[in-house]
């Protein structure tokens, strides 16, 4: 199993920051029949080959996916993609 750990400054109000992570989870829902659910300020997400939580804070988001066998050969093109949406949505003021 190979594992994907990101951690960055938002730069959002809380509401903000929720609602840039719902929009990526409904994108990922659509694109690859990704579940995902709230606890909290964590949202946790599966699939086949990929489970993870986005943890939120008043000034951090940090996401941690866990790639299944099939999957870890994407790994690099996968946290490619993580950081660009990262980069578009939630850069630190």
């Amino acid at each position: 199993m190979s594992e994907i750990i990101i951690r960055r400054n938002h730069g959002k109000s809380p509401s903000d920051a929720r609602s840039a992570a719902e929009n990526m989870a409904a994108q990922l829902k659509s694109e690859f029949d990704l579940d995902y659910a709230w606890d909290g300020e964590v949202m946790h997400f599966k699939r086949p080959g990929v489970s993870g939580e986005l943890t939120l804070d008043n000034q951090e988001v940090a996401l941690k996916i866990r790639l299944g066998l099939l999957l870890s050969a994407l790994k690099p093109s996968i946290e490619r993609e993580v950081h660009k949406y990262f980069d578009e949505n939630f850069q630190a003021s």
